[in-house]
């Protein structure tokens, strides 16, 4: 996990990777240039249809999402053999962990000891908990754990572990000094983990861009570090670019055979086409790497680890390269097919309805036979089991929300001015960015996790970690919009029950919004992939592309697959809000939203 001297890869194992990762791109960047028309074509069919009006109500400075910069003495398991070494740790605002060898190194800008961007880990904070995640990775008999000295250290107690495992990353072993400083980190490494797997960092094309520097080497040298520093995303740009890098993903595992779900999606571009290549070489690295290596059970598990993140860091080296190779054809690209678009769109969309009618005419007998034996039955319940889930964590934004302004309107009547005030004030507006405040909600978004797991389960959805997460920002976002940072201090007595009504207000009609966009985007991420693969689609049909032919007819933004896409999600949909206005119809029809606010509003003034 330190700056390694030398790679543990040898040339023939290198040249192997570099073959397997140019033989994925050769096979997914050209899908990926058609999906490139596809997403540009629905962008500006979506321009045409009518808008919903603004809703916002309160004005309000946009926060960029981000984790809380949190940083303190953390004790790390090091070296070879392992041993626990003092360590200064700083948790950067995009979501990466440095660790140093002392504070006044950090505070010196001096070297780190390492560093790795949080994709894709998770937290364990029980050590046998760890020891338990060792033992299933390599087997071991009695005998081969009596004979492991150098893993030893981590068999002694430990207090206040914090463990982060990843599939194919070396592990990273901490222990904080105290119970509070545990829960504190916990808390930010969680807010890390969650923003790397769904936040992008975007440059000016919307394009979301590779990994960070890890073990205190950056990928890409001094300009690859400066480009992280831009903006970060709290959800996935709706660009062009950034849709149609995600539709190619997705079409490239359904061609596999793999299952539908967003937990494959999780990270950068870079990341997650890494990510792809190793599930594809992880049985055969993990079998050939444990064949060779002399070490026993625990201490064999570890090793096997620092193997597999040598080859994902070459791996992702060489995947971050190719897709920066592409940038310049990608944005050219990008605006010749606008143009192109634009001029022929009239003539395109009288195409796609053509062949959307054709293929809803081959496809609407299997299609419904499948949704009467397949999804009918389930979709009632899980419609049920997503409502819950949103409702109980909008109803903590609720509270929260509804707790800070009783709060605040508790200082203001104390002292209406002064320093004190302006700083209860920036913390009010601060509440979604607390990751100690926001926990209440965050947990609400875990709570029926594995019951939806559960309903789920048939329909092979591989996308429980990517719900869980968007549930969690959703009740971010929903605070950070309700909340206001332009209020002013010398009159926020005056204006208090006034910004009270507005936040409610607003809170209200975003929740119901929200809720219905959030539950109907979940279901079909749920149901079509099954569907999909139900029906039996070939893309025989498809023809095929020649390099650089894309832009000869604006029609090539008419994919026999996307079209058919479109078609099947278009019928689930139908069926999807069908049930959802019963559901929702009959639960709005016994409770109104005024009726929820006053009830809210009433609860929070036992809490003052």
């Amino acid at each position: 996990m330190g700056v390694r001297p030398s790679s543990p890869l040898d040339q023939r194992q290198q040249q192997q990777l570099r073959g397997q990762v140019d033989g994925l791109l050769r096979t997914f960047l050209p899908c990926y240039r058609r999906q490139l028309a596809a997403a540009m074509l629905r962008q500006i069919s979506r321009e045409l249809e009518p808008q919903e009006p603004a809703r916002c109500q309160l004005s309000h400075t946009k926060k960029l999402p981000r984790v809380r910069e949190h940083q303190g003495p953390l004790t790390l398991l090091w070296g070879h053999p392992p041993q626990w070494q003092p360590t200064f740790c700083v948790l950067r605002g995009d979501g990466r962990l440095e660790w140093f060898s002392r504070k006044e190194e950090y505070e010196s800008g001096g070297r780190t000891l390492g560093s790795t961007a949080l994709t894709g880990y998770t937290l364990l904070t029980s050590q046998r908990e760890y020891l338990c995640f060792l033992d299933d990775l390599c087997p071991s008999s009695s005998g081969d754990l009596a004979q492991e000295e150098p893993l030893r250290v981590l068999e002694e107690p430990v207090n206040f572990p914090l463990f982060l495992v990843h599939p194919f990353r070396a592990h990273l072993c901490f222990c904080a000094h105290t119970r509070g400083a545990q829960r504190a980190w916990r808390l930010g490494l969680q807010g890390a983990i969650r923003l790397r797997a769904t936040g992008a960092f975007q440059g000016a094309g919307g394009a979301r861009e590779d990994d960070g520097c890890r073990c205190g080497v950056p990928w890409g040298g001094l300009e690859h570090s400066a480009r992280l520093k831009a903006s970060s995303v709290l959800q996935r740009s709706r660009a062009p670019a950034a849709c149609a890098f995600l539709d190619t993903v997705q079409l490239y595992r359904r061609r596999r055979g793999f299952a539908g779900g967003d937990d494959a999606t999780l990270g950068s571009d870079a990341e997650v086409l890494s990510a792809e290549l190793m599930r594809e070489l992880l049985p055969a690295l993990r079998a050939q790497t444990l064949r060779s290596l002399r070490n026993t059970g625990r201490a064999r598990a570890r090793a096997c680890s620092e193997f597999l993140d040598a080859v994902h860091a070459a791996v992702l080296a060489r995947v971050s390269a190719g897709l920066r190779a592409f940038q310049p054809e990608k944005d050219a690209l990008l605006a010749k097919l606008e143009r192109t678009v634009r001029a022929e769109l009239e003539q395109i969309l009288q195409q796609r309805a053509q062949r959307a009618r054709r293929l809803e005419a081959e496809i609407r007998d299997p299609l419904e036979a499948c949704l009467c034996r397949m999804v009918d039955p389930q979709l009632p319940q899980i419609i049920h089991a997503l409502l819950s889930l949103v409702e109980a964590t909008l109803q903590a934004v609720r509270t929260l929300l509804i707790r800070g302004m009783a709060r605040l309107s508790h200082h203001l009547r104390k002292n209406p001015s002064g320093t004190r005030l302006r700083r209860e004030v920036y913390e009010f507006g601060e509440i979604p960015w607390d990751p100690e405040l926001m926990q209440a909600c965050y947990r609400e978004a875990e709570r029926n996790r594995s019951h939806l797991a559960q309903l789920a389960e048939p329909f092979g959805f591989l996308g429980m970690q990517s719900l869980v997460f968007g549930a969690q920002d959703l009740a971010q976002q929903l605070a950070d919009k309700c909340l206001t940072s332009t209020l002013d201090c010398d009159q926020a007595a005056e204006q208090l029950e006034k910004v009270r009504g507005l936040v409610l207000k607003k809170l209200t009609s975003d929740s119901e919004t929200s809720r219905w966009r959030f539950t109907r985007d979940r279901l079909l991420g749920i149901f079509w992939p099954f569907v999909w693969s139900q029906l039996g689609v070939s893309y025989n049909s498809e023809q095929p592309e020649v390099d650089g032919d894309i832009l000869a007819v604006g029609s090539q933004a008419l994919t026999t697959e996307g079209v058919c896409r479109d078609v099947i999600q278009g019928l689930l949909l139908q069926r999807v809000d069908r049930e959802l206005n019963k559901i929702l119809g009959a639960s709005d029809r016994t409770r109104s939203p005024a009726e929820d606010q006053e009830r809210a509003h009433e609860g929070a003034k036992t809490q003052v």
